[in-house]
């Protein structure tokens, strides 16, 4: 029986899309959470969601490409819930397709800030008290696109890629203290972010084409996997890249 009963979670990006799908799992599967973005009126429906649940929800609102808020997050997560079991760092995208040739420089910047310095900013934040407590587990939302080319959003899969790397890293790094830090790479999932791909009659097709199971997922079929890593059911599971992308490693990223 894999749960959460009892434990407390940090969710980034918990507004809407993966994120918000994973926060109210998490509670669904037994587990309070802080849950994070931008802004907090954003967060109202996660919040609703989880507390319909019979489950604690504690609305943080920060930038997580700012050092500073991202500290105030963790800290204020950490006085809200009594400490922190798992963090779910899901806050990032991308807003822009280019060809490599006619990426702007600031653009690469960008994602890379909100996609994979964002979590290096949270993890610094929140390891010294999960290494200090003796465990947890951080699950870094990647994406198979960090796993295999990427064509016309090079930014975006490069970011996801450095984001395998350093979850393998420093799950090598804590793994003593019996924190366990974990990657999840989701396929094409239809989100809020990239609705203009998946309302795209002939742009959805050609994507779909390279998925085997002939359709986008969908945010709620992240949720397993999440719950899986955070659950003392994966107590031995720890610097993996957990792909959920219905056959598109398989099928050679298409």
């Amino acid at each position: 029986m894999i749960d959460l009963a009892g434990k407390t979670a940090l969710v980034t990006g918990a507004s809407r899309g993966i994120g918000r799908a994973i926060a109210v799992g998490y509670a669904r599967a037994g587990a309070d959470v802080a849950i994070s973005a931008r802004s907090a009126e954003g967060l109202a429906e996660t919040k609703s969601d989880v507390e319909a649940l019979g489950r604690k929800a504690f609305v943080i609102p920060a930038d997580v490409t700012d050092v500073d808020a991202v500290r105030r997050m963790v800290d204020e997560s950490i006085a809200a819930l009594g400490h922190l079991d798992v963090v779910v760092n899901n806050a990032g995208g991308t807003s822009f397709m280019v060809p490599f040739t006619d990426l702007r420089f600031e653009g690469w910047t960008k994602v890379m800030r909100l996609n994979t310095e964002s979590i290096v900013h949270v993890m610094q934040a929140v390891g010294p008290h999960l290494l200090e407590r003796g465990s947890g587990s951080v699950i870094n939302v990647a994406s198979v696109a960090g796993l295999g080319g990427t064509p016309m959003v090079s930014p975006y899969g490069a970011s996801k890629a450095a984001v395998v790397s350093l979850t393998r890293s420093v799950a090598v790094e804590w793994a003593s203290r019996n924190v366990r830090v974990n990657a999840l790479c989701p396929g094409w999932t239809a989100t809020d972010l990239n609705r203009a791909l998946w309302e795209n009659e002939d742009t959805s097709k050609a994507m779909t084409a390279t998925i085997p199971m002939g359709r986008w997922g969908k945010a709620e079929e992240m949720v397993g996997a999440a719950v899986f890593l955070g659950s003392d059911s994966a107590s031995y599971v720890t610097g993996q890249a957990l792909v959920v992308d219905g056959g598109i490693l398989a099928n050679g990223m298409g």
